[in-house]
């Protein structure tokens, strides 16, 4: 295709050649990248994860109704969401399905969007339709938070087309409302994210949309005079701006996104991922998004609810070439301890997933340092989760992959469409290495990965990953490492703002170490994942200090908690409440 195969093959042209000159590897490293068994691994041939998918009962198969004109669409989508529906303490999994494409003559049958039911018991049961939570649209992400304020969790659905949003009725089902309160418009969403904007209690929603694009425009890219047919760049479509709905207190939803300062009016915003968390230590929620080959957008709460775009000023917009890179999905996590959230995207191959490193004011970029640059160079990255998948006390990263040119051997064999996942861990000190195909276990098959959703579904202290495929199986990635260390973990509960307490920033001291982490509702790739916070302790049996501070501006101190458990932290109380043992 004239729009993004050449492209893609001059972006590889170029990083090999710039790997002569010694600043790059296309197969070596030369920029301090590991990309080998982890010490702490060596020892022992087990693996990370094992797919139980199938075993689970989650037979879930996204369906793209791909055409052979080849839509751009159908190559996006799509996510889902881990939440508990029920509240009966097991993580559920919602999931969004595509199928048949508006407008497209391409006729199919895929259903609708599927809620699996975990039964604690390590399988899941399918409970869409008593749920009544199947929407039939042309789906592409979900995220899920108690917007309403009533205790229970909600959902909602991005679509291509009309979102949805599904208020929980409190009795197993759940209701559209969308329309009725204030859901507007027919857009091609991606990601969402739920946070407090403005710190009134009530939650907002921010929603990133792609591109201008209905079949009835469609541009034919590639050969076609050869009858070769691609998926279309970015760049051949116009930009659709993303949307900012403010909570009104009453359940329902305005459009605010000029009144906050976030209409883009740069008609660069080609959003397919956000993370909303505080970036920069004031106390309020900033906004991260991940654009597609334009710059990345990073909104800076100035306080009120009020935004302003500071992605090139604080290095977040571009990688250190000063080049935009084709963003897709992204995360924030303190990967270096030092109390600052870092930010990583992911990209397309050729330009390596970006790593920005958090601290007053800036961001450094971090992607060579960090060992990040020779693992992600040809792989076209999607959803990605910063997790500490061996509870060592440390953040380390998952990440998913697949191409966007389903053929695209047919014109650069250096590349192809299903890629493996890939699984970072961190040393401790901030610095990555690639665990091998042979440790990493079934994340290591090729797939055409889109979302990841961290979660721990049977209740045992080491995350599991759900990836979701385009026109593939989900994978259900059980973690079965035998030398995870002890672990803690928590449930929050705000009284003094929203209840969900999501913004809610959790420090954990532990053996001379120091652990932030962050309640968040939306990052990776058009997903959402396990609304608890988890931490690994290492090899100490406690932490010994748990400084939570509350999106009201309230602070809990908890002291000497055994680990091993997950505990309910409400805000104001004087303990903290053990959860069961499951």
């Amino acid at each position: 295709m004239e729009g993004s195969v050449v492209e893609l093959r001059t972006r590889l042209l170029i990083a090999c050649v710039i790997a002569l000159f010694g600043v790059a590897a296309c197969s070596g490293s030369k920029d301090n990248d590991q990309s080998a068994t982890p010490d702490n691994a060596k020892a022992d041939r087990n693996v990370y994860f094992h797919d139980m998918a199938s075993a689970a009962g989650v037979d879930f198969v996204h369906v793209n109704g791909a055409s052979p004109r080849k839509y751009l669409p159908e190559i996006m989508g799509a996510g889902g969401s881990v939440l508990d529906y029920d509240a009966d303490g097991w993580m559920d999994l919602y999931l969004v399905q595509s199928g048949q494409l508006p407008g497209s003559d391409v006729d199919v049958s895929a259903g609708g969007n599927r809620l699996f039911r975990n039964r604690g018991d390590g399988s899941f049961e399918d409970v869409t339709q008593a749920a009544r939570v199947g929407d039939t649209g042309y789906g592409m992400g979900a995220v899920a938070a108690d917007y309403d304020n009533d205790g229970d969790t909600d959902i909602y659905v991005v679509n291509f087309g009309r979102d949805v949003l599904y208020r929980n009725n409190g009795d197993g089902t759940f209701a559209d409302v969308g329309e009725a309160n204030g859901i507007d418009g027919e857009r091609w969403g991606s990601s969402a994210a739920f946070f407090d904007a403005d710190a009134d209690g009530h939650l907002d929603l921010y929603v990133v949309n792609y591109l201008e694009f209905a079949v009835a425009d469609h541009i034919d890219c590639g050969s076609p005079s050869e009858g070769i047919y691609s998926y279309c760049h970015p760049d051949v479509y116009d930009m659709q701006a993303d949307v900012f709905y403010r909570g009104d207190g009453d359940g329902g939803f305005i459009n605010a996104t000029e009144a906050a300062g976030l209409l883009d009016t740069s008609g660069d915003g080609k959003g397919l991922g956000v993370v909303a968390a505080d970036l920069d230590n004031d106390g309020d929620t900033d906004i991260y998004v991940a654009n597609d080959s334009t710059p990345n957008f990073l909104y800076r709460n100035l306080g009120h609810g009020k935004f302003e775009e500071v992605g090139l000023f604080t290095g977040t917009s571009h990688n250190d070439d000063g080049m935009t890179e084709a963003g897709m999905g992204t995360d924030a996590g303190d990967v270096n301890d030092d109390g600052w959230l870092d930010l990583i995207v992911t990209n397309l191959s050729a330009e390596t997933n970006a790593l920005y490193l958090g601290g007053k004011d800036f961001f450094d970029y971090g992607t060579r340092a960090a060992g990040l640059y020779e693992g992600s160079l040809m792989q076209v990255g999607f959803g990605v989760d910063f997790l500490d998948v061996d509870n060592d006390a440390d953040l380390d990263m998952f990440v998913t992959n697949g191409h966007v040119i389903d053929n695209i051997e047919l014109t650069d064999d250096s590349q192809s469409f299903q890629q493996p996942s890939q699984l970072f861990l961190n040393d401790g000190a901030g610095r990555f290495s690639l665990v091998d195909a042979g440790l990493a276990g079934d994340v290591a098959r090729p797939g055409v990965g889109r979302g990841t959703m961290t979660f721990d579904y049977d209740n045992d202290g080491r995350l599991d990953v759900v990836v979701t495929r385009n026109n593939e199986p989900v994978n259900l990635y059980h973690n079965e490492w035998q030398n995870a260390a002890n672990w803690i973990g928590f449930d929050l509960q705000a009284t003094d703002g929203n209840p969900d307490a999501i913004g809610t920033k959790v420090t954990v001291d532990v053996d001379g170490r120091r652990i932030v982490e962050e309640k968040k509702a939306g990052s990776s790739y058009q997903t959402s994942g396990d609304p608890r916070l988890h931490f690994g302790l290492g090899d100490a049996e406690t932490a010994t200090r748990v400084t939570v501070r509350w999106p009201g501006g309230g602070e809990d101190i908890f002291e000497d908690l055994a680990g091993g458990r997950y505990y309910r932290l409400v805000e104001g109380a004087t303990a903290p409440l053990p959860l069961p043992e499951f």
